[in-house]
């Protein structure tokens, strides 16, 4: 159990850090070319382990495939310009309301409704000195990368549903990469230190969380997992916080500790504990796998 909590919590933690180092190569490629620097490794690096096949697959195959890379490109496209314009730990905050809606219409129940209200408070909060403080711009792109990250979820289990292990996310990674090229294709992004910090990102975005994760949920119930992704907004307060020295004032960190508790009361509530998870059941109730 220790070990399950301490691999959700790495993956994590990488994952929001990631999104931190992805943030000081702004300036070097812009948000467009780092999505497109970051994707290209990660399919690069998915493809080569994976090495999934490209023949027998149906048209409907196919279509999961494209849905999941539009998910993955429009999520990672609208959170990096998301984070280029507001601070991080804001921009995860609104971003969680995507997978956290979702949860809430999956349960059915008239507790999730309870859950929403709390999230929306947060966000209420969050405007509380006004949106202008964050950038408007930068709040509506964090809501529309929530949107997208909604979607990456259903599409991921689809996809975990018709492809063996993670050849459906890797498929779809290079679809999203290929995506991503005519937005942020620059001669610059192969210079040496932005080649090697894109590596990083990549690495820590992509790659080291979804191998912490898998081996998570062989060890942890669905529950337990879903409970501890919720916890990305403070982690990226944290990340924000040491990286990019970002701080925020006491309503703001009381605006994202609301939507943590959303969060992790609408997944606890959308599905029985118990039963360890699968990376199917994981991907339909948590605000998820590597995707920043």
């Amino acid at each position: 159990m220790k070990t399950g909590v301490g691999l959700v919590l790495g993956g994590a933690m990488s994952v929001q850090f990631g999104s931190a180092v992805a943030a000081l190569l702004f300036p070097r490629a812009g948000a467009a070319g780092v999505v497109t620097l970051r994707l290209l490794i990660a399919a690069v690096l998915l493809l080569a382990v994976c090495r999934p096949r490209l023949r027998g697959h149906s048209r409907g195959d196919w279509q999961v495939v494209a849905g999941f890379g539009i998910a993955l490109a429009g999520m990672n496209t609208l959170f990096y310009q998301a984070i280029d314009r507001i601070p991080l730990g804001p921009a995860v905050t609104l971003e969680v309301l995507g997978p956290l809606t979702l949860s809430v219409i999956a349960a059915r129940r008239k507790a999730s409704w309870l859950w929403a209200g709390l999230a929306l408070t947060g966000v209420v909060l969050l405007g509380y000195q006004g949106f202008d403080r964050l950038d408007p711009a930068g709040a509506a792109f964090a809501l529309g990368a929530g949107v997208m990250w909604a979607g990456y979820i259903v599409f991921s289990a689809r996809a975990g549903q018709r492809f063996p292990k993670a050849d459906g996310l890797a498929l779809a990674m290079g679809a999203a990469a290929l995506l991503s090229l005519p937005l942020g294709a620059r001669p610059h992004l192969l210079e040496p230190v932005t080649l090697g910090l894109g590596t990083v990102v990549a690495l820590m975005s992509s790659v080291l969380p979804y191998t912490l994760e898998l081996r998570a949920l062989r060890r942890l119930p669905t529950s337990t997992f879903a409970v501890l992704m919720s916890l990305g907004p403070a982690l990226a307060v944290l990340a924000g916080w040491t990286v990019l020295d970002q701080r925020l004032s006491p309503v703001e960190l009381l605006a994202v500790a609301l939507v943590i508790t959303a969060s992790a009361g609408a997944v606890r509530t959308s599905r029985p504990t118990g039963n360890p998870a699968s990376p199917d059941d994981a991907a339909m109730v948590t605000s998820a796998p590597p995707r920043q």
